[in-house]
């Protein structure tokens, strides 16, 4: 995935405000059904919200997330993570345009 410009990351940050969270992980940490989920989600759209679990590995936990499903973590504010990742299958009306 090509790296993502900071205007490209505002404009996904502020298309991310007014989703809910589609995705949580637990305790536990990643496992294979968790990755598999959120793998799944982003097939069906391109920014989803995760909520994460507390504690001081939040960060690290959203880039290995980001990393085993292909996508760019946007941001982290609190427990939610947002990942974006390009998806060229869906509708023209369902995909996120970024300017270059």
């Amino acid at each position: 995935m090509n790296e993502l410009t900071g205007k490209q990351k505002r404009i996904l940050r502020a298309n991310a405000q007014l989703l809910s969270p589609v995705a949580v992980i637990g305790k536990g940490g990643l496992s294979e059904a968790a990755v598999q989920h959120v793998a799944n989600l982003l097939g069906e759209r391109e920014l989803i919200k995760v909520k994460l679990p507390q504690g001081e590995q939040r960060k690290l936990l959203a880039a290995e997330l980001a990393a085993a499903v292909g996508a760019a973590c946007i941001g982290i504010v609190g427990r939610t993570a947002v990942l974006y990742r390009a998806n060229d299958q869906l509708d023209s009306a369902k995909r996120i345009h970024l300017p270059e």
